[in-house]
């Protein structure tokens, strides 16, 4: 086993010590107000620590932490509800951006190989433009005044305007929409990767064209469902400006939520406390679901 130079060791440090610095760094302080209590004061909480005060006194207050932020979380509905809404919400969405996305990428990865960069292209072409643009532009779509309605009752299809803005379904409109290419992007690169020999092999051996993509397409591309679920998925759960601006005011989400409760509310603790909440509601799933890949790979070799 040949020893790393330590040129080598500062390239493998470089990416490291970006994640602590802009993600450990800022979680550390997220989960210190969390654990801290709430007053009317700038800022809004009372820490638990404060290593300004020296190493000695700093210590001695680790004994001050208050879970009182957790428990409300418990105790009040609204965030129980905040978090089985989001989740409802990402999880229909992520299911409706799958069955959008699979047949696009599917047509994408059997395109001609000349036509397939101008394909990729067109589908992150949305990205070029600024997500609340766009975002914005749904609002003038799905208005009872927008497009949509408009351009029905011309073709008479219905009689009166259809109320979606305002509404979940306006939330999932705008979340399909919005992470699309998320969804199409690693399809196509499991579709495109697969061998053309292992449909030409299921032909020969009589199955027809769909009982090839069944038993042979569908799942030799789950590595891109899998990925391309949890780059919808685990942004949605969290959205904030789709249900602010294309939700109504009962639309339960908890990046609204934790929104209300930093500014309006200014509860820094609580807002913080349903942040970690959050962040392990999403790793715990990603970490077994990580192990049991890895235990399966194991056993294949």
């Amino acid at each position: 086993m040949t020893r790393r130079s330590l040129a080598e060791r500062l390239v493998l440090a470089v990416p490291f010590a970006w994640m602590a610095l802009l993600f450990l760094a800022p979680l550390a302080i997220v989960v210190k107000i969390s654990l801290s209590r709430s007053v009317i004061a700038m800022p809004p909480y009372e820490p638990a620590f404060d290593l300004s005060l020296g190493w000695a006194d700093a210590l001695d207050k680790l004994g001050q932490f208050s879970f009182a932020a957790y428990e409300s979380l418990f105790d009040d509905n609204l965030y129980v509800d905040s978090y089985l809404s989001s989740l409802r919400l990402a999880g229909v969405a992520t299911l409706a951006t799958l069955l959008m996305a699979y047949p696009m990428a599917y047509a994408m990865a059997r395109a001609p190989v000349a036509w397939r960069p101008a394909l990729v292209v067109l589908a992150v072409a949305p990205f070029w433009t600024s997500f609340l643009i766009r975002v914005y532009a749904w609002i003038a779509i799905l208005k009872d005044e927008g497009l949509l309605n408009h351009a029905l009752m011309a073709l008479g299809l219905i009689d009166e305007p259809l109320n979606i803005f305002g509404t979940d379904w306006a939330v999932l409109i705008g979340i399909v929409y919005s992470y699309l290419p998320f969804m199409i992007l690693p399809l196509y690169n499991s579709i495109a990767a697969q061998d053309p020999a292992l449909r030409e092999a299921a032909g020969d051996l009589g199955a027809g064209p769909m009982a090839a993509f069944w038993r042979v397409t569908l799942p030799l591309s789950r590595g891109g469902i899998v990925a391309g679920c949890l780059l919808v998925f685990i942004p949605a759960v969290g959205e904030f400006v789709i249900p602010d601006l294309l939700g109504g005011s009962d639309t339960l989400m908890i990046g609204r939520t934790m929104w209300t409760e930093f500014f309006d509310n200014r509860d820094w603790p609580t807002a913080s406390a349903a942040t970690i909440v959050l962040l392990a509601l999403l790793l715990i799933p990603l970490a077994l679901y990580d192990r049991a890949r890895a235990a399966g790979t194991e056993r294949v070799l």
